[in-house]
């Protein structure tokens, strides 16, 4: 097994994504990077810090010039960071020092590496966003075509009363349409220009800091924060819990799946399963335990971003270290969790049979123990009415008597027939089904 299952040949099927991970490579961190220095010299040359030719000349060069990464290791090892080896590669490729003499000119490595990856973040909430809609899109189908199929609501493990899968559809979407308005009120936050210089102060460039920060904004498509934020941390820390939460309730369908797909339950079918080594019949829900394990990994890795939030000074290496050994995996683990979730509910198909099995249970009829005691409470006080309906709830288990067999038996003038169905318990259910589709579709 590989030290990053992301990355593994093996376990590539079930962990990598083609989308996300080149974001997160070596190739991309360097390019990013280098549009950020030549935005940089573009922005200074507007504001006449820098001589424009000399702009020109990096911004030429960052969309030419090829950096391999591995040339850039040992001086990284030295540093801590990539970038002093990187301008200083940079600045030989470019072949022309009375330009590249302005490359990096007053800002620091932090400047770089932080708005770079700004602009790898973006492109991947753009992508995440884009599979975050799909899946609700295939919720809201799920949900409003079995808002008033009736199943077994289960507490502890145990039947509850009636509800609607097309309920429980909606109780996993409900999370991930309040996501979605997260991404919206996060993105302009976490999407902010880094450039503060060594100190965070600007101190060198000539008291156009601040129409430089904001000429940078500009020219990358990113917000102009108003500020330095080298040891802020907020924005990281707030990506971080916005994507582990999010795959905390994608993880959610997850375990609902296991457990519905489960031998002796069996009320939905999942589209594609796993095979044993060993056992021919088993079908394995290979695809919502992933689901529940990325989840698992993202909370784990996401205690370390949080930690990281406390840095030191105006620069802390072991808490910027710390990020950059977390972040990466725990968005490569959501984005994950958002593509297997679309397949998996695009291939779910209910089974209405076993569901009303389920209902039933033990063939009891126990179930209806709530709905029974509220309709006698109508007629006796409701704790005599608890009761009675427990005392009877016991009878039918020793008799092996349907429950409401032995109501209408105890109680022939209630016309209990109908309220001991499912039909006639499911509440809110069905609507809740429609407007969570309706939300979805908004």
């Amino acid at each position: 097994m590989g030290a990053c299952a992301f990355d593994s040949a093996i376990l590539g099927g079930l962990y990598h994504d083609p989308e996300i991970s080149p974001l997160f490579t070596d190739s991309a961190e360097i390019r990013a990077m280098m549009l950020v220095e030549a935005a940089l010299a573009e922005a200074q040359a507007e504001a006449g810090l820098i001589p424009p030719e000399a702009a020109a000349a990096i911004a030429r060069a960052a969309h030419e010039v090829q950096i391999d990464p591995a040339a850039l290791a040992a001086e990284t090892a030295a540093n801590g960071v990539p970038v002093p080896a990187l301008v200083a590669a940079f600045r030989k490729a470019m072949q022309a020092p009375e330009h590249a003499q302005y490359l990096h000119w007053g800002a620091t490595t932090q400047d770089i590496m932080d708005t770079g990856l700004t602009l790898r973040l973006r492109r991947m909430l753009e992508i995440m966003e884009t599979r975050l809609n799909r899946l609700l899109a295939r919720l809201a189908d799920l949900a409003e075509a079995h808002a008033e199929q009736p199943l077994a609501a289960r507490s502890y493990g145990q039947a509850a009363t009636p509800t609607s899968f097309g309920a429980v559809v909606a109780g996993w979407g409900g999370p991930l349409l309040r996501h979605r308005d997260r991404l919206a009120e996060m993105r302009p936050r976490l999407l902010a220009v880094s450039l503060g210089g060594a100190s965070g102060n600007l101190s060198v460039m000539q008291g156009k800091g601040p129409e430089l920060r904001a000429r940078l904004a500009r020219r990358l498509g990113l917000h102009d924060p108003g500020a330095n934020w080298h040891t802020s941390r907020d924005r990281v820390v707030e990506l971080a819990a916005w994507t582990t939460a999010l795959s905390a309730s994608i993880a959610k369908i997850g375990e609902d799946l296991i457990l519905l797909t489960q031998t002796g339950i069996s009320e939905l079918r999942l589209g594609g399963t796993g095979g044993s080594s060993t056992m021919p019949q088993k079908q394995n829900p290979v695809a919502p335990s992933v689901l529940v394990a990325l989840a698992r990994f993202t909370v784990a890795l996401n205690a370390a971003v949080q930690g990281a939030a406390l840095h030191r000074q105006q620069r802390d290496g072991a808490a910027w270290f710390t990020e950059w050994l977390s972040l990466p995996q725990i968005c490569l683990a959501c984005a994950r969790s958002l593509a297997i979730a679309g397949d998996t509910v695009a291939g779910l198909t209910p089974d209405p049979a076993r569901m009303a099995a389920g209902l039933e249970g033990d063939g009891l009829g126990l179930i209806h123990a709530e709905a029974l005691s509220f309709a006698l409470a109508a007629h006796m006080p409701r704790p005599e009415a608890q009761a009675a309906v427990k005392a009877l709830c016991a009878e039918a288990r020793q008799s092996a008597t349907p429950l409401p067999r032995l109501a209408a038996e105890r109680w022939p003038d209630l016309g209990l027939d109908h309220t001991l169905t499912p039909q006639a318990q499911l509440g809110t259910a069905p609507e809740e089904a429609r407007a969570f589709a309706r939300a979805a579709r908004g």
